[in-house]
């Protein structure tokens, strides 16, 4: 009865995988916490996961979904096509992409008209601190899918590992629409580390505000509006050479939405202390590719997000939020499914509302 029961299950699974293959859905691995979508059990571990059929399957599925997790995980496609990276002009610039459909985004799909333009920034190429030299620099010889130690530069990608055509590393999500670095400074994966900073909406009183229609608790977190495009975002940046991912989300946290570069060492010191306390348990909850107007066919985004929870409200929440670096406003922000942020910034608040069981 038992093996019965389980060919079955194998011939659901297969089934619906061959499904997503046909119609050329795409799946993006994404690293979670979360229950075993298949069983819907709870999974105790923290593992990698991949989104499937809108739910999260993670790594860590128990034995008995081992068949399921198999099946999945040997699927060569994407559970999101490009987005922002395949429209229109690329940003800040008059180079225009080249038209990619929705079926054409993967390199093992044949488009022998594929011909996009080379662009890269002025600014990239006056060889700033923070920039490859030109692929064809003869000096310039990368440790790709590896940490570069000659710059102390990680060229790994969360994502996969990717491969090199024609000397340069290509997207390992699919077509752009353009060659070249864009505005990015490095060749392949450039990384970055985005800071989620939540606590509960309350009222006058002190008491959590709850959603009428939901009945579930409001979250709020800490968004930045850019200073390029306008839009509101979470606050986050590169990470330096050599640099600790850890570093990074307090530093960016502190300049964009503290604005601590500006502040007396008095005032920054006490600042440091509450982020200290507050940054000392955050919860990633995702590691990989960004779907980023910046990506081009030769260098993408990459991100970890991590969410910091202030519980009671009082770590951050005595000093005054005040826009700094390169974002012009700053606020505390209602999570709810009617965000409209930067690049994927919504699916990444999105998990974090789920985490904490809260509105959205």
């Amino acid at each position: 009865m038992r093996s019965s029961s389980l060919s079955r299950f194998r011939l659901h699974v297969i089934y619906h995988y061959i499904i997503f293959i046909v119609t050329g859905l795409y799946w993006q691995p994404a690293h979670v916490v979360s229950a075993c979508d298949i069983c819907k059990s709870q999974v105790s571990e923290r593992a990698g996961g991949t989104r499937y059929m809108g739910g999260i399957v993670s790594q860590g599925v128990h034995n008995t979904c081992k068949t399921a997790k198999g099946v999945i995980e040997s699927a060569t496609v994407m559970r999101k096509l490009h987005k922002n990276c395949r429209v229109g002009q690329y940003p800040h610039s008059h180079a225009s992409r080249f038209s990619v459909p929705d079926d054409k985004v993967g390199w093992d799909v044949s488009f022998p008209e594929y011909s996009p333009a080379e662009y890269t920034a002025e600014s990239v190429l006056a060889r700033p601190s923070w920039a490859d030299p030109d692929i064809s620099d003869g000096g310039f010889h990368p440790a790709w899918n590896a940490l570069d130690k000659a710059c102390n530069v990680n060229r790994r990608s969360h994502f996969s590992e990717y491969t090199i055509v024609n000397d340069r590393p290509r997207n390992p999500v699919g077509r752009t629409g353009i060659v070249g670095r864009g505005c990015l400074g490095k060749w392949g994966p450039n990384h970055a580390a985005d800071p989620i900073v939540t606590r509960w909406k309350r009222g006058a009183g002190g008491e959590i505000q709850v959603d009428k229609d939901t009945n579930s608790p409001i979250l709020q977190f800490v968004s930045v509006q850019r200073g390029d495009t306008l839009e509101w975002a979470i606050p986050g940046g590169m990470v330096d050479p050599g640099e600790l991912i850890s570093t990074t989300l307090i530093r960016e946290f502190g300049e964009e939405a503290l604005n601590t570069l500006e502040l007396n060492q008095s005032e920054a010191q006490g600042v440091k202390e509450a982020m200290e306390k507050l940054f000392a348990g955050g919860v990633e909850v995702y590691r990989g590719y960004v779907d980023d107007p910046r990506n081009t066919d030769n260098s993408w985004m990459e991100t970890v997000a991590v969410n910091f929870h202030d519980e009671s409200g009082n770590s951050l929440g005595k000093f005054a939020l005040h826009a700094g670096d390169d974002a012009i406003g700053v606020r505390w922000t209602d999570i709810s499914r009617t965000l409209c942020l930067f690049a994927s910034h919504a699916d990444f608040v999105e998990k974090v509302a789920g985490n904490h069981c809260a509105h959205w």
